[in-house]
């Protein structure tokens, strides 16, 4: 990992995004530093992958400063990992886990390698699955995969370049509760032995919650950042929406937000 001169491997100031002159949030001011899980919460359409975007490059803020990796955000940063919320891969996909996990090593490239440096990719691409507990998948077609199968394929091709930073959307969209634990305290894992940053966006807090050192939560055209019990919090929820939201918490540690339905709806 390149050595950064910031601790920080996001820096956000009063970050609005939109289109047009409509903006889909403002006035964001947050940083994560090196290693950091963080969870991206919010209801859909509030603009947690706008975010994303803007952190990939792909989309310019409407106004404010935002840096990544020390630099203004660019297309194709080989230190960021990327796993979109969606995949073209149907059940006839027959091309094998290991290579589809090696087309993370190729950057810009349009053609395999050969010789020694093919054989560095697999490598890489063997490391790679080894590192999300997947290298029994390596020779089985994507397409064969259960869907936690090839969610821990997809999260082995963004890290194969050893990214500074990782952004998943929706990983655990349709998963089970069980896996949902699995992939969290995988990805925790990673985490904390590579130093990779990592934003997670989800609807549900409870499975970040044993993990997770921070939170951005997006709603009603506001951000708000730090740790979970800072934000998860009846008075900040109702001041984020400017509705009446309740938090509860129950004996097992698991919480639930009553209101958010409604105040969107008043929105």
């Amino acid at each position: 990992m390149k050595q950064l001169d910031s601790p920080n491997i996001v820096e956000a100031i009063n970050l609005s995004a939109g289109y047009d002159s409509t903006n889909i949030w403002r006035d964001a001011t947050f940083s994560i530093k090196s290693g950091e899980f963080v969870g991206l919460l919010g209801a859909n359409g509030a603009g947690k992958t706008t975010l994303f975007r803007l952190l990939l490059g792909l989309e310019l803020p409407t106004q404010g400063s935002l840096t990544v990796l020390g630099e203004t955000p660019k297309r194709g940063n080989p230190r960021i990992g990327y796993v979109p919320q969606r995949h073209s891969i149907d059940s006839d996909s027959n091309i094998a886990s290991i290579e589809y996990v090696r087309l993370g090593t190729f950057g810009n490239k349009w053609a395999f390698a050969l010789g020694k440096k093919a054989k560095h990719e697999l490598s890489q691409a063997h490391k790679a699955l080894a590192l999300v507990d997947a290298s029994n998948l390596a020779r089985r077609p994507l397409g064969e995969l259960s869907g936690g199968e090839q969610q821990r394929v997809f999260l082995a091709q963004a890290l194969v370049g050893k990214p500074d930073l990782l952004l998943l959307d929706e990983p655990l969209a349709s998963l089970d509760i069980r896996r949902e634990v699995q992939l969290i305290q995988l990805i925790n894992n990673i985490s904390k032995s590579t130093g990779v940053s990592v934003i997670l966006i989800a609807h549900d807090i409870n499975p970040l919650l044993p993990v997770i050192d921070r939170i951005i939560y997006i709603a009603n055209s506001k951000v708000a950042a730090g740790k979970p019990a800072e934000i998860v919090t009846s008075k900040k929820l109702s001041e984020l929406y400017e509705a009446p939201i309740e938090v509860l918490h129950s004996s097992s540690g698991r919480l639930a937000v009553l209101g958010v339905e409604e105040a969107i709806h008043h929105d």
